[in-house]
């Protein structure tokens, strides 16, 4: 044993290999496992690792700065912490850390209210509320088809290549609650980004005036992998601090969760373990159950915990195993389109694919507008139509349609170019349900069977072929 600082800690010389990011270690029945520990080299240089998992036999623990260097005779272990925490203050708000939680912005720790374990638990489902409350985006695609309510974990899909990073700056920017006087906080988690995206973030945070209301944790792709693992549990402990201690609304988006279980199929593989579909771990659906199930909102708190967890699909394939289990725990996706894209579109955010199960919890009169549901079902209906309709033009030829199908046709085509490629601008939910009834006045009105007669004398304005309102309405 050594003194230090009045205090005795106990020194071990245990380290049987290194495999990876990690160390074994003999009697791990001396460690809790998530115990934080400090690895002592030879050098003197200190660092960091977390029990993995603890047995009478041996500990599992992934250092945080990588293993190089570790000499397993001259190494030493002790225990730091029983659990990895982080300190939670309403300070933090505005700061940007890495993703361990240690501050990358010039400025010195955050004076804690409060030390967090990261690890976090899902929402008890006896006081979880439902999922009511709009957020405005500022994003048509989503707002007026797929809306975000708060407490509701939605994520966005994309294949590579794809303006993802665009798209989150475009939601830090815009995003805000309505009908609430409770304070609005992003908090934003990248894990594995380039320098060059990251730099891109913390531009775009400043620029946009939005960076005094967001908390950043950013790991790069030259940080340690272990750190991804990490930042997402990072970002949403602070997340609900503020949510439940303080009242927030919090946005939580998580960019790019592929890269996160990269990470953990890498630990698995150091581990040895038996591996799963394309070898990523057998565990991975609970590991990513326990990031997912912690947004939501809770009995008699007035603050709600969103995601917007953003993951890459490998390959464009959506039943990938990150994007698919990711589909099963989330309550429904957004599926950015390539194909939009290609045509330079922004944002290129496919609707037919996209879908928010609890859409319905957010919309309506007093929170949205009367018109929203049935509008969207409409356009919806319509855009499909459209869709159909440029297939078959693909088989027979635009000669061989019909009067009716070339409006349903020229309907798609303005639909993505003037309603879903909005650009950068934001737009309000009226913006974007008027939009919706503009489009709507290329279709005849027998043609609209999903919207009630009152909407439909109240909202709608017929255009005729020369694009002359028509003077019968």
């Amino acid at each position: 044993m050594q003194q230090s600082e009045a205090l005795y800690r106990k020194e071990y010389w245990d380290i049987n290999y290194v495999s990876g990011p990690l160390v074994f270690l003999g009697h791990g029945d001396r460690f809790p496992t998530g115990a934080i520990l400090d690895i002592q080299l030879a050098s003197g240089e200190i660092r960091q690792g977390q029990v993995l998992e603890a047995s009478q036999t041996h500990a599992v623990v992934q250092v945080l700065q990588g293993t190089r260097g570790i000499d397993l005779k001259h190494t030493s272990v002790s225990l730091r912490e029983d659990a990895a925490r982080i300190p939670c203050s309403r300070e933090a708000i505005g700061r940007r850390f890495n993703g361990v939680g240690q501050p990358i912005d010039g400025l010195p720790p955050c004076a804690a209210d409060r030390e967090s374990d990261i690890r976090g638990a899902a929402i008890n489902p006896v006081v979880r509320e439902r999922p009511t409350g709009f957020i405005e985006t500022g994003i048509s695609a989503i707002d007026g088809f797929n809306t975000l309510v708060r407490g509701q974990k939605l994520p966005i899909f994309y294949g590579s290549g794809m303006p993802a990073n665009e798209v989150a700056s475009l939601i830090v920017q815009h995003a805000a609650t309505r009908g609430d006087n409770a304070e609005f906080v992003i908090v934003f988690a990248a894990m594995g980004i380039t320098d060059r995206e990251t730099a891109y973030f913390l531009r775009s945070f400043e620029q946009s005036g939005r960076g005094a209301r967001l908390v950043a944790y950013i790991n790069r792709a030259n940080d340690p992998t272990i750190e991804r693992l990490f930042a997402p549990r990072c970002a949403l402990t602070m997340a609900e601090f503020l949510a439940f201690e303080h009242g927030y609304h919090v946005l939580v988006i998580l960019t790019d969760m592929t890269s996160y279980c990269d990470a953990l199929r890498e630990v698995s593989s150091a581990r040895e373990e038996i591996p799963g579909r394309r070898g990523y771990p057998g565990y991975m659906y609970t590991d990513l159950s326990s990031i997912y199930e912690r947004a939501g909102r809770i009995r008699g708190y007035q603050g709600s915990v969103t995601q917007i967890p953003m993951l890459t699909m490998p390959d464009d394939d959506m039943t990938h195993p990150v994007p698919d289990l990711t589909g099963y725990i989330t309550e429904g996706q957004i599926v950015l389109s390539r194909a939009l894209h290609r045509q330079g579109l922004f944002p290129p955010i496919d609707v037919l694919p996209s879908l928010s199960r609890l859409m319905n919890n957010g919309i309506g009169e007093g929170r949205t507008r009367a018109d929203h549901r049935e509008l969207a079902n409409q356009l919806y209906a319509c855009y499909a139509q459209g869709r159909d309709i440029r297939k078959l033009m693909a088989i027979i030829g635009e000669d061989a349609l019909s009067r009716l199908d070339r409006k349903y046709l020229r309907f798609a085509e303005t639909f993505e170019k003037e309603l879903i490629a909005q650009g950068t601008a934001r737009r309000t939910i009226e913006d974007t349900l008027d939009w919706g009834w503009k489009l709507l006045a290329h279709i005849p009105k027998e043609e609209l069977t999903r919207i009630t007669k009152d909407l439909i004398n109240r909202y709608y304005s017929e255009i005729m072929e020369d694009g002359v309102p028509s003077p019968f309405i």
